[in-house]
């Protein structure tokens, strides 16, 4: 692995951690970019499972509280036809 650092104070931190750490500059790189790689990576995780919890609470909500009444049924399936008698009225 080629390491250029246009910086020559970014490389000389990098080794001065990378020296504390007791580790190669390449082994220290690689682990600060797997770190990185999996902390976004639980971020994403957190976040696509919250998404699940609310998904999850919509379709366990009581079927009562998400079908309409019978009533309810009714008036829209009225004002269904009444609009379909209205538009056969215009296209004549």
């Amino acid at each position: 692995m080629s390491l250029r650092f246009p910086d020559p104070a970014q490389r000389a931190a990098i080794a001065a951690a990378a020296k504390q750490a007791g580790v190669s500059m390449q082994e220290y790189i690689l682990s600060a970019a797997y770190d990185r790689a999996t902390a976004v990576e639980q971020r994403f995780l957190e976040g696509f499972k919250t998404s699940m919890a609310r998904s999850s609470a919509a379709f366990a909500a009581e079927p009562s509280s998400l079908d309409p009444s019978a009533e309810q049924r009714a008036a829209e399936q009225e004002a269904r036809q009444e609009l379909e008698h209205q538009e056969r009225g215009h296209a004549a």
